[in-house]
């Protein structure tokens, strides 16, 4: 695990692209929809903005990108919290390295940088929709749901979320 710079934005879009690319394989296309996202320029400028905050963190497994974490402060439609928190703004893994707990190794790390900081409190917002297999996801790592959201999107269906906290 190391701390994310600029040139790591292209390896992050391609982590999103290759992950989209795989929902769109099992017919979830309402999470990120189908588009690639190293052409989108809000993914684009997003990510950027995430290394140029210091809250951008890679995984590398043989000097490569696996994974990324973000952390920041939670932006609309999520509530701010009333404490102290690490908010994770992104969580995104390497598709061919499925089943190896990657997503925990980087879930850890948010961990990590809040007890070092003093903090007892990681959130995080997710896709609520499908048949809410992202929610369990973060439910088996120790998460609980915290309120749910719902962004109103033109020209798309609306886009389910949930807000998770696991607190210590």
């Amino acid at each position: 695990m190391r701390p994310g710079h600029g040139d790591d934005v292209p390896a992050v879009l391609a982590l999103l692209d290759g992950a989209t690319e795989w929902l769109v394989a099992q017919g979830r296309t309402e999470q990120w929809g189908t588009q690639p996202h190293s052409t989108s320029p809000w993914r684009i400028e997003q990510i950027t903005g995430f290394a140029t905050d210091g809250g951008l963190w890679i995984a590398e497994y043989d000097g490569r990108p696996v994974g990324a974490l973000a952390i920041g402060t939670a932006k609309p439609p999520v509530p701010p919290a009333d404490v102290p928190e690490i908010f994770v703004r992104l969580l995104v893994t390497d598709r061919n390295a499925t089943g190896q707990g990657l997503g925990g190794v980087l879930l850890d790390h948010a961990r990590k940088l809040a007890r070092d900081a003093g903090i007892a409190q990681v959130r995080l917002d997710c896709f609520a929709g499908n048949d809410g297999a992202l929610i369990r996801y973060y439910e088996s790592q120790g998460f609980t749901r915290d309120g749910a959201f719902v962004v109103q999107r033109v020209n798309a269906p609306d886009w389910p979320g949930q807000v998770l906290v696991q607190r210590w």
